[in-house]
C-alpha cells in the first residue's frame, strides 16, 4: 500500500524539559543539577523534571517522595506558571512568523501545519530547524520537533531525538516506519493497552495492520478504528488554530492529610477565588461544575454537577461546590482539593487549509 497525494507539511514541536529548564535559566545556579519542579520530599507531586533528574528515574506525576528517594541530592523548586506562561507566550510568536494554523497542546508544545507558511519555504525540515535555532537564539531554551505528514506521526517522530533535536518522516517512509514501530511507541497507547496488545501477539506496527477493523473495534470499541486508520498513515485531524478549552480549573495539594470537611471548605473558598480569577482571565463562563477529591491512599474520586445558566464568579458556582462536597461521605482524609469549570460558552469554528507543496 502506498500514500497518495497531496500530503500536508505538520510540525510537532516539543520544549525539552520546558519547566525545568525554565528554572535553570532564571536561576543559572540549577544548572547541571537534577531538578523537580513541584512536590517535595514531604508532599506533592513532580510536574517536570530536568535531564539530570531523569537520570535517576524521575519522571512527571511521580510522588515527592519518591523522587527524593531516587535522587537524595534532588533539588525541589515551587512552579511559577505566570513565568512558564510568559515564556509559552513568546514561543507561539515565533510561531506565527511561520503560520497562523498553531494548535497549542499546552504551554509547552504544539502543532504547525505549515504546508502553506508565510516565508514561502517548501520543507518543513528546514522550518522546523529554523524555529528551533530562533528559540535558543531569542530564548536560550531547547526544543525539539517532529516532521510528517499528519499529527500523530509528527508526535511520534519529536520524541526519537530529543533533546534539542528533530525527526522528520518523509511521505515514503511513512508505512515502513509504522510497520517497524514498536506497539508502546504509538502516540496514545498507554501501558495498560500496550500490555493487552502484547497478550494479543500485537508487539510492532506490521502486527497491528494484521487485524481487521471488525476486529480491532471488537476488542478496542471505537478506538480499534483509531488504531486501524493510524497504522496505514491515515488520520484525517487538522491543526485547529482554534482549538478551544473543555475546561477551566484550580487545585491544591495539601501539605497534611485533611479529614474535617469544614477545613476543606475553609481550602475550597481559596480554590474558589484562584478559579474565579482564571475564568475572568479568560473571558468565558460554563455550566458544569466538578469537585476533584484525591484521598491518601491516592484515589480519586469527582463530583460534578450542571447548571441551567452559564456562569464565572464564585457567588454563583461556590453553593454548588460546598452542595457538592456534602453530597456523600469522604471515603479517607483527603491530599488534594479541586474546582473545575466545563461546558464552556466557546463558539469557535476553527479555520484550516490544505494545500500541496514538495516535502
Amino acid at each position: 500500500m502506498k500514500l497518495q497525494p497531496p500530503f500536508k507539511k505538520i510540525i510537532h514541536v516539543d520544549m525539552d524539559a520546558f519547566y525545568a529548564s525554565v528554572e535553570q535559566l532564571d536561576n543559572p545556579e540549577l544548572i547541571g543539577k537534577p531538578v523537580a519542579v513541584g512536590g517535595s520530599e514531604v508532599r506533592g507531586v513532580v510536574s517536570a523534571a530536568s535531564y539530570e533528574a531523569r537520570k535517576y528515574g524521575i519522571r512527571s506525576a511521580m510522588s515527592g517522595i519518591l523522587a527524593r528517594k531516587k535522587c537524595p541530592h534532588l533539588v525541589f523548586v515551587k512552579p511559577r506558571f505566570a513565568r512558564y506562561k510568559e515564556i509559552s507566550s513568546k514561543i507561539r510568536t515565533i510561531f506565527h512568523e511561520y503560520t497562523d494554523l498553531v494548535e497549542p497542546l499546552s504551554l509547552d508544545e504544539a502543532y504547525l501545519d505549515v504546508t502553506e507558511n508565510k516565508k514561502g519555504n517548501p520543507s518543513a525540515s528546514l522550518i522546523a530547524q529554523e524555529i528551533r535555532k530562533k528559540i535558543w537564539e531569542k530564548l536560550q531554551l531547547k526544543a525539539s520537533a517532529g516532521i510528517s505528514i499528519n499529527k500523530f506521526l509528527a508526535k511520534v517522530a519529536s520524541d526519537f531525538n530529543k533533546p534539542d533535536g528533530q525527526k522528520t518522516i518523509n511521505p515514503d517512509e511513512v508505512i515502513n516506519f509504522l510497520e517497524e514501530l514498536p506497539i508502546n511507541k504509538f502516540y496514545g497507547i498507554g501501558k495498560v493497552t500496550a500490555a493487552k496488545m502484547h497478550n494479543l501477539g500485537i508487539f510492532d506496527g506490521a502486527d497491528l495492520k494484521k487485524k481487521s477493523l471488525e476486529e480491532l473495534t471488537k476488542l478496542f470499541g471505537k478506538s480499534g478504528n483509531h488504531y486501524y486508520h493510524i497504522v496505514r498513515g491515515i488520520q484525517k485531524n487538522e491543526v485547529k488554530p482554534d482549538r478551544t478549552r473543555k475546561s477551566i480549573a484550580a487545585e491544591r495539594t495539601f501539605i497534611d492529610n485533611i479529614s474535617s470537611e469544614i477545613y476543606m471548605l475553609e481550602r475550597l473558598e481559596s480554590i474558589a477565588d484562584e478559579l474565579e480569577k482564571r475564568m475572568i482571565n479568560s473571558k468565558t463562563k460554563g455550566k458544569t461544575i466538578t469537585l476533584k477529591i484525591r484521598y491518601s491512599d491516592f484515589t480519586q474520586q469527582t463530583r460534578s454537577k450542571t447548571i441551567l445558566n452559564f456562569i464565572s464568579k464564585k457567588k454563583d458556582f461556590f453553593p454548588s461546590v460546598k452542595e457538592l462536597l456534602f453530597q456523600e461521605n469522604l471515603r479517607e482524609s483527603v491530599r488534594l482539593l479541586g474546582i473545575s469549570i466545563s461546558n464552556l460558552d466557546n463558539n469557535k469554528h476553527p479555520i484550516s487549509i490544505q494545500l500541496s507543496f514538495d516535502f
